[in-house]
């Protein structure tokens, strides 16, 4: 049985070293025809990212002392769906982004079709991998809940009615409680099911366990999301790999907007602080969970 390594930036690197290859292999065209929509496949997410999603999930398969290999498959999936999740929302109709990840989003570098084709494609492929999990893996009672997990997570009520009631609230002043409900689906859902996917690849999830995890992931999931508003003011373009200020320039409300630039910085280390107390029955297996919370709110990008 494989062992993961004790520190992030070692962790880091065991995990791309065994879901890298794993996604590579998704993206190979079974007819010349459709070459184009599979390099556009691989372009939205072989392009860089933090693939903080995926190192959840094993982080959280960790924890709970389960084997890596069990967790390769649900952390594939989530990047998947995180990766189309980005391809729509740069899309002109959504947030009409330019620059993703330091390069041209998929519908600059490819063009619009192209770029609706290929996060549908990565939408469904996320769920083929998970399925194919399922059969190849087993038991089946163990991987069926992830595909209900996933599919709410991305779906109407999770991150897609996220993106709906942000466009709504565009341009409107907005209270502390709508933008947290905003992120919470927005960005938390999926953040939240990758916790989840991983603590039941362990093979070890408990109803006690679960709950705990549970309260983790939401503190970190609306963590992230006040670190990228402070990044969208602090950043610059170079750094964050996107347009800074592009949230200012939508006119789409934020914490530091919100809150203030300080007090933001201050709600993201109480959310850090929230996320680590939900894991002080946790033992050394969950160190590395516990530096993705300290990461999450310290990240320049």
């Amino acid at each position: 049985m494989t062992t993961y390594p004790s520190d992030l930036p070692s962790f880091q690197s065991f995990c791309e070293k065994h879901i890298n290859p794993a996604l590579e292999q998704l993206f190979v065209a079974p007819h010349a025809e459709m070459q184009q929509l599979y390099h556009a496949m691989h372009y939205s997410v072989m392009n860089g990212g933090k693939r903080v999603r995926p190192l959840l999930v094993m982080a959280s398969c960790m924890a709970l002392g389960g084997s890596p290999e069990n967790a390769i498959a649900p952390a594939c999936a989530v990047e998947l769906i995180h990766a189309y999740s980005l391809v729509h929302d740069d899309l002109p109709a959504m947030d009409n982004d330019d620059l993703r990840r330091g390069q041209p989003t998929t519908h600059i570098a490819y063009d619009e079709a192209s770029a609706i084709l290929a996060g549908d494609g990565l939408q469904a492929l996320a769920f083929e991998v998970l399925g194919n999990a399922a059969c190849k893996y087993g038991p089946a009672d163990r991987y069926l809940p992830m595909i209900a997990i996933l599919a709410r997570a991305a779906g109407p009520a999770g991150m897609v009615g996220g993106q709906a009631i942000d466009l709504a609230a565009t341009g409107k002043r907005i209270d502390h409680t709508m933008l947290e409900r905003i992120h919470r689906h927005k960005t938390g859902a999926l953040i939240s099911a990758s916790v989840q996917l991983g603590a039941l690849a362990s093979g070890h999830a408990n109803n006690a366990k679960l709950a705990a995890l549970s309260t983790y992931a939401d503190a970190i999931g609306l963590a992230f999301q006040v670190q990228d508003d402070i990044l969208d003011v602090t950043g610059n373009t170079e750094t964050l790999g996107k347009q800074q200020g592009s949230d200012l320039q939508q006119d789409k409300s934020t914490y530091p907007a919100l809150l203030g630039l300080e007090s933001a910085h201050s709600y993201a280390r109480q959310l850090r602080d929230d996320a680590l107390l939900a894991l002080a029955n946790f033992d050394d297996k969950a160190t590395i969970l516990r530096q993705l919370a300290d990461y999450i709110v310290q990240r320049s990008h």
